[in-house]
């Protein structure tokens, strides 16, 4: 029987999506290398990321024509002769990195920085100009080295039933867990508890960190947003929420919140496409959050970086289009902060994260998270709506998987 076609949203030019169908993958590497360590799934579940529309707006450059996603749960339907522990028929989240598990940092649990995966640079991911690998949001995907890569659900049956969240492994839900765990793990954990927290924005993975908080066990979460509608979606399970566009001073919320005008950590889940504060508010202003998370952590405290920044090409300011920011590091010496950046080694996390899940220990993950299940075709204009500021995480339904 021929091997259907597989439809995958590609980038087009910035502000347009697309979806075209390219042939069914095959064991094969970008580079045209067999891969028999590979697999071939079937995706149930592939999620739009707020990553993707730093690709959509044109401020992370991409390649005309760039399949798109990285945020995947599939079925495997196919192995190659080396994969010894996945099997056809299992249900399994993918994450984004494209990790190889053989060189010194996926042995040193830094898969986001895999050296064997991405001829450029010391990173792979899927749906990036980031090694060549095919994008995600279509119907069928190749991965490799699926040992190493795939996580595996115990139970089908059990995974389908939770699909809402289980999706949320591949990417946003690690990597809002990795703004806590970056700058100490794997003993970060035991740091969290009690802290209050500050976390710059409020969409799907600010909400989802604003849940790994909670999980964490941390004091007051504070979650700041320009948009009402992602904040409303927190303040129904014990989320303090700060209204940007209110014009009350960041600092004055704080105090009024948790009594001083600093917090123990800050975490900036915006990136590239941040909006300047006071009489900047509304501008792109790439240093914005960077600067305001060094401004409100304590002297001692910790910031993590886990928003995408990048040279941007669409900025009008000069330096930012070379890939540079201004900082205010005297002010943020003197503090002593701890501070990470950087994509989340996702495999570090999901398997615990998965747990917890499985085990009702996220109940307030659904409505916080706030998903839509779209099909495929209807992906172009989910973009459209998610970057004008949708409070809805997208998640597309290629084959009608899901019981919605």
């Amino acid at each position: 029987m021929a091997q259907p076609g597989n439809r995958i949203v590609t980038f087009e030019k910035p502000m347009e999506m697309k979806v075209n169908t390219f042939k069914f993958p095959e064991l094969i590497t970008p580079q045209g290398k067999s891969a028999p360590h590979g697999a071939i799934l079937k995706i149930v579940t592939t999620n739009i990321c707020g990553s993707d529309l730093h690709i959509y707006r044109g401020s992370f450059p991409v390649p005309k024509g760039m399949t798109m996603g990285h945020e995947m749960t599939g079925e495997v339907i196919e192995v190659g002769s080396d994969v010894e522990f996945i099997k056809k028929g299992d249900v399994v989240s993918v994450p984004f990195n494209v990790g190889c598990g053989r060189c010194y940092n996926c042995k040193h649990m830094r898969s986001e920085v895999c050296e064997n995966t991405n001829t450029d640079v010391d990173c792979g991911a899927y749906g990036f100009n980031l090694g060549g690998w095919t994008g995600g949001q279509g119907d069928y995907l190749f991965v490799p080295y699926a040992d190493f890569n795939l996580l595996r659900f115990p139970d089908k049956d059990a995974a389908m039933e939770k699909i809402r969240d289980l999706t949320l492994l591949s990417d946003v839900l690690p990597t809002a867990f990795h703004g806590f765990a970056a700058p100490d793990w794997p003993a970060a954990p035991a740091y969290i508890v009690g802290e209050n927290v500050l976390i710059f924005g409020a969409g799907p993975v600010g909400r989802a960190g604003a849940a790994c908080a909670k999980l964490l066990g941390a004091g007051a979460i504070v979650v700041a947003d320009f948009i009402p509608e992602r904040l409303d979606l927190l303040k129904p399970h014990g989320i303090e929420t700060i209204n940007l566009s209110d014009g009350t001073p960041i600092e004055d919320h704080l105090e009024r919140i948790t009594g001083h005008r600093e917090v123990d950590r800050v975490i900036d889940y915006v990136g590239v496409d941040c909006r300047g504060f006071g009489p900047d508010a509304g501008k792109i202003v790439e240093n914005a959050v960077t600067n305001a998370m060094l401004k409100y952590v304590r002297a001692g405290g910790t910031t993590s970086t886990v928003g995408v920044y990048c040279a941007n090409p669409i900025s009008k300011d000069a330096a930012a289009k070379a890939g540079h920011m201004d900082l205010e590091w005297s002010n943020a010496w003197i503090k002593s902060p701890r501070m990470a950046a950087g994509q989340s080694p996702t495999a570090n996390y999901n398997r615990a994260l998965m747990r917890a899940i499985l085990n009702d220990r996220m109940p307030y993950l659904t409505p916080m998270m706030n998903i839509k299940f779209i099909k495929l075709e209807d992906a172009p204009q989910a973009y459209k709506d998610f970057d004008a500021g949708s409070a809805y995480k997208y998640v597309i339904d290629p084959h009608g998987s899901v019981k919605h």
